[in-house]
């Protein structure tokens, strides 16, 4: 098992059949109500799992937005930096050597939810928080209904031109997440594979240290170590006494000092009759960041590859953790894909020069995490490399027909869905982050400022809140940026900048914001328009392809002419997303695009920006998705607390699969398909279920089930 409570039940988000949408036959209502007690139970979940992507809160348990398949590059996909989360040994007393986080961050003990209250959590030694989405029994209804009216300001599918399906079948509800390993994502890699954790042994290599390396330092002679390497007191070096002198004790200090803490030399000297091994800085601060060249051995490969599983924890948060526990650069880590936080994923990773030994050290005292597969290469990974990702998903206790269930299933795989870009891509407040974009692109600075600034309606962590109505009141940048405790954020970066260069220089104060961070709002007005565009072209062309559309040869764009219909198909159609280095099609659509951006002041002509770095060049995407490798189940089942399949580490541990009766109180939908990169598995979902996945529907349509 991993460490500590590593697979909690999770609570239920219910997924309601939303009314047709603009689909030309529509999709129809759930086949039968919830109860009022299960409404609400599904509501207290919603709301738990929605205030707590609000407030930032890791706890384990379902949220209602499935995660796309969000493999794109640094510009496309940007993850904030967290801190890691460590569960103690058993022995409460010490963490193992490489279990001992930088003191810069002091990680904090993970908040556990499971079915049971007032029990204490045997794996970590934890004590159960009760109702800890803010709900009493008495208030559920008013709560309910306050989350909800927060909410009636966030957007819908329309808003941000989600608005067809392409299937004709009826809908139905289906519960997401009931249980956290409901949804499992496996990389595909470059040759093709599905990443799968199956294997936790170290290759054999006689240059690696012994396992003593990990034990042989104190709690406090590493926090000092730590100190010294990260320059955070004014010691050029840390004596440590060798207590029992042998030649083999020594050489086991000096393996461990140099093995865990980079950058760091170390000497034996005499002092007083008695033996020091003394630490210090071999080559300033550059030599944290890249690990020690002569410590490698010539023969192995310089990356060290291995497969990663973790739960509630995005590839950017998940690295973080690594580089902290193992005490390197972040930098030093490459991927081909990031994977987001609500769900299981499974995926490669690479890292230059920490060994095997090191990383499966790490399983024994991380949360959430699981190391293996592991293996030398010569060459790092790159982002991009993927195929794709392969979704298992489970949608419990649903409504919907075997009938429904088939034909639903049957358009998925037949059809597809639309490539739509999914609500995550447009941020979950009353500020949209492709308002931000256009006004960046319209280079309306001041408007930008105050965009992400100004206070706004929705759910939004409260020292947010109090930040912004600092700002609205005073337009006082110093004065704002006290009332965040936590300065990385997008906000506090600003302020930041603000205070550095004034409010006259607003250019040069956003840029301090990562440079990832400022496209992902230009990326998501360019997801805006694409999603618009899509709507009207089937709108007004239907599910086929006509002359004019865009198709790719290659990595060129062309048009499809009269006589070449016949030779293409609806999926093979790509439109494209604005800039000054794509074509448009030739038909009405073209215009559209025209009219749409000059409604925003933006010249289609002419998408390059004063500054290079908001220049849009513009690429083609699929606007029909067919998945691959599309298998699905009904199950029957009785108790909801049963895992409806294994997970790899369940595999690893030889538990065996789940038997399911053929007659039960509730009926499950298991879904099983790959995606190319830079694709929605929320769209997918949509698909099937004939729903709006928005925060803001879902909650006015649990907040109705109550009365």
């Amino acid at each position: 098992m991993l460490a500590g409570p590593c697979r909690r039940r999770m609570l239920r988000v219910a997924l309601a059949s939303a009314a047709p949408l603009c689909s030309e036959r529509g999709a129809g209502l759930p086949a039968t109500r919830p109860t009022r007690s299960q409404a609400l139970g599904s509501l207290k979940c919603f709301l738990g799992a929605s205030k707590m992507e609000m407030t930032g809160v890791s706890l384990k348990r379902g949220y209602l937005v499935v995660e796309g398949n969000d493999c794109m590059g640094p510009a496309e996909e940007i993850k904030k930096q967290k801190v890691s989360e460590c569960c103690l040994p058993k022995d409460g007393d010490r963490l193992d050597s490489d279990c001992l986080p930088t003191s810069e961050t002091e990680p904090k003990t993970p908040e556990v939810v499971s079915a049971g209250k007032g029990k204490k959590n045997s794996g970590a030694q934890l004590e159960e928080e009760e109702e800890e989405d803010g709900f009493s029994e008495e208030g559920e209804e008013e709560e309910a209904e306050s989350f909800a009216e927060m909410m009636k300001h966030g957007l819908t599918e329309l808003d941000v031109g989600i608005t067809k399906f392409v299937s004709s079948h009826q809908g139905f509800s289906g519960i997401l997440k009931e249980r956290y390993s409901d949804f499992i994502v496996h990389e595909i890699g470059k040759d093709g594979q599905i990443s799968h954790l199956d294997d936790l042994s170290v290759p054999v290599d006689e240059e690696d240290p012994s396992e003593d390396v990990f034990m042989v330092l104190t709690t406090e002679e590493k926090q000092q170590l730590e100190e010294l390497q990260l320059f955070k007191n004014k010691e050029t070096s840390v004596a440590i006494e060798v207590i029992e002198d042998t030649k083999e004790k020594r050489t086991i200090i000096h393996q461990a000092i140099k093995s865990l803490f980079p950058g760091l030399e170390t000497k034996t000297e005499d002092r007083a009759g008695r033996k020091y091994i003394v630490a210090y800085h071999a080559a300033g601060k550059k030599a944290l960041a890249n690990p020690r060249k002569h410590s490698w051995p010539k023969s192995r490969g310089s990356y060290c590859h291995f497969v990663l599983y973790k739960e509630n924890k995005d590839t950017m948060d998940a690295i973080n953790v690594l580089s902290k526990y193992l005490r390197v650069k972040p930098n030093i880590f490459s991927y081909m894909g990031t994977k987001d936080k609500r769900a299981i994923t499974v995926q490669e990773i690479a890292v230059l020069k920490i060994s095997a030994q090191r990383l499966a050290h790490l399983n024994k005292c991380l949360m959430n995490f699981k190391l293996g597969n592991f293996s030398y290469q010569k060459t790092p990974l790159k982002l991009g490399e993927l195929q794709g990702n392969h979704f298992t998903v489970v949608l419990r206790n649903i409504t919907g027909t075997d009938d429904q269930v088939q034909q639903a299933m049957n358009s998925l795989k037949e059809i597809g869905f639309i490539n739509y870009y999914g609500m995550q891509r447009f941020g979950t407040t009353a500020v949209p982050t492709y308002q931000v974009g256009r006004a960046i692109l319209q280079n309306s600075w001041t408007e930008v400022m105050d965009l992400i600034l100004k206070p706004r309606s929705g759910a939004e962590k409260g020292y947010l809140v109090k930040c912004r109505e600092e700002w609205a009141k005073t337009k006082d940048p110093t004065a704002a940026l006290k009332k965040l405790p936590v300065k990385r954020c997008v906000e506090g970066q600003l302020l930041r900048g603000l205070s550095k260069y004034g409010m006259k220089n607003i250019v040069s104060a956003f840029g301090i914001i990562p440079r990832n961070n400022r496209l992902m709002y230009i990326h998501s007005y360019q997801s805006y328009v694409w999603n618009n565009m899509v709507s009207k072209r089937i709108e007004d062309y239907g599910l086929k392809p006509v002359p004019g559309d865009l198709v790719l040869k290659g990595a060129t764009a062309t048009y499809i002419e009269e006589e070449d219909i016949t030779n293409y198909s609806i999926h093979d159609v790509v439109m494209p997303l604005p800039g000054f280095d794509v074509i448009y099609p030739k038909h009405k659509i073209s215009e559209a695009y025209r009219e749409m951006l000059t409604m925003d002041n933006l010249d289609i002509d002419n998408m390059r920006h004063k500054i290079r770095d908001y220049s849009l060049s513009g690429a083609y995407r699929k606007i029909i998705i067919r998945p691959q490798n599309v298998s699905w189940e009904v199950v029957v089942y009785d108790d909801p607390k049963i895992p409806l399949f294994n997970t790899d580490v369940d595999n690893l541990e030889g538990k065996p699969p789940p038997v399911f009766a053929s007659e039960g109180k509730y009926r499950a939908l298991k879904m099983d398909f790959s995606l190319p990169p830079s694709t929605y598995a929320t769209m997918a979902i949509r698909e099937v279920l004939k729903m709006d996945t928005s925060i803001k529907n879902q909650t006015q349509l649990n907040t109705t089930w109550l009365r």
